[in-house]
């Protein structure tokens, strides 16, 4: 059970047009044995556009990661999210009702099948396909056997993925520099950075807590406006 599937965490391995793609970050994933039960988990995992009703009650399995692949497949298919908000809590209020459409004409050239596909994954774990039977579906059959559609993806919905996307960007570099670069003593200094900027300890920092704590550094209105480009919520 991996559950943080997302766009962002499926990386080709090299620029190949044949190179594999990856999935990364298992960071909250699980390993489940096959002799064992159905096991429920209780832990609150995952990124608000694609998280499942049923890990925010705290009560799930790992069909939760087959919530996160109808979501990929609808952001993939028109480039923006089924659930949003103007914040974290907006777009959770909006997955806990579960309730998206077709109605954008983005919409207008994709295939009732591929329609139908999502609806049986972006739904109540009772009646949610597992990955087994989403590879079995009409859609995916009849796409495999075609091999490519040029239609699938208008240039329109690739520039509203890329807009969606920008808000990400910083983000990914951010963790990208982390990871690859840094070495676990320069993470250790990123913490106390980090601490040292959040003044109530509450786990966030605030633009009021930037603003104190690099209001004095050199292009730190730039610094700042950045960072409020790419802040969502």
């Amino acid at each position: 059970m991996h559950r943080d599937l997302k766009p962002e965490n499926f990386l080709y391995q090299g620029k190949d047009i044949n190179s594999e793609l990856k999935v990364i970050d298992f960071g909250l994933s699980k390993i489940l044995s096959k002799n064992s039960k159905l096991q429920k988990m209780k832990t609150r995992a995952g990124t608000p556009y694609y998280i499942s009703p049923e890990v925010l009650a705290g009560n799930y399995d790992q069909s939760c990661d087959m919530w996160s692949a109808g979501c990929i497949l609808y952001i993939l298919l028109c480039g923006y999210p089924p659930f949003y908000g103007d914040n974290n809590k907006e777009i959770l209020t909006m997955v806990q009702k579960g309730k998206f459409d077709f109605d954008g004409e983005e919409w207008d050239n994709v295939s009732n099948d591929a329609k139908d596909l999502i609806k049986k994954l972006i739904t109540p774990p009772e009646r949610r396909l597992t990955a087994a039977e989403a590879l079995q579906h009409r859609w995916i059959r009849t796409f495999n056997k075609q091999k490519t559609d040029t239609k699938l993806l208008a240039k329109l919905n690739i520039n509203n993925m890329k807009s969606f996307q920008k808000s990400q960007k910083l983000k990914q570099v951010a963790l990208k520099a982390i990871a690859v670069q840094s070495d676990p003593k320069d993470i250790q200094e990123l913490k106390a950075i980090f601490k040292e900027l959040d003044k109530n300890g509450d786990g966030c920092i605030s633009f009021e807590e930037l603003y104190k704590g690099l209001g004095k550094r050199q292009n730190s209105a730039e610094l700042l406006e950045i960072l409020k480009s790419a802040d969502t919520d």
